[in-house]
């Protein structure tokens, strides 16, 4: 089996990620692809966040509920709370404003590039229990013991 990889069309691993997808630009959620699920996965789940922030680590997207058979994400997911569309369903999380979806990085300091991680974790249960609009710690907490794999794509901004 391929090893679980997360790629985007939009941008290369450790590239720059494009200005239309940041709070500079059109703020759009990035198209995200993936391969390589592991076996026994039953939900994936993605966090986006800057750990380079001034303020510490930044939460920009939390989205769960992501059938294991999904391969992806298109560009520009709306900003509610549940998605349920021809290309996907998905439930999200809060950022680092509490709103639901979305938040594209603004380089605001002068410390230099910072670091976008896309993490997709293959889970061993669904996270039913979780309503819409949790938290990036409380989406971590409920899966912390459930992850089978991870796979990580950086952006930098």
């Amino acid at each position: 089996m391929a090893a679980f990889r997360l790629t985007s069309p939009a941008f290369e691993h450790d590239a720059e990620l494009p200005l239309r997808y940041t709070g500079e630009g059109d703020d759009l959620s990035p198209p995200l692809n993936w391969a390589g699920t592991p076996p026994g996965t039953k939900e994936l789940a993605l966090v986006c966040d800057d750990p380079d922030a001034e303020t510490g680590v930044f939460t920009h997207w939390v989205v769960y509920g992501l059938a294991p058979d999904v391969t992806g994400l298109p560009e520009a997911i709306p900003g509610d709370a549940i998605i349920e569309s021809e290309e996907v369903s998905l439930v999200q999380g809060l950022n680092e404003f509490d709103e639901v979806g979305w938040s594209g990085p603004v380089a605001s300091d002068e410390r230099g590039p910072h670091r976008l991680f896309f993490r997709l974790f293959a889970l061993d249960t669904e996270l039913l229990d979780l309503p819409p609009g949790v938290s990036r710690a409380e989406l971590r907490t409920a899966a912390k013991d459930h992850i089978i794999e991870q796979a990580l794509l950086v952006g930098i901004v």
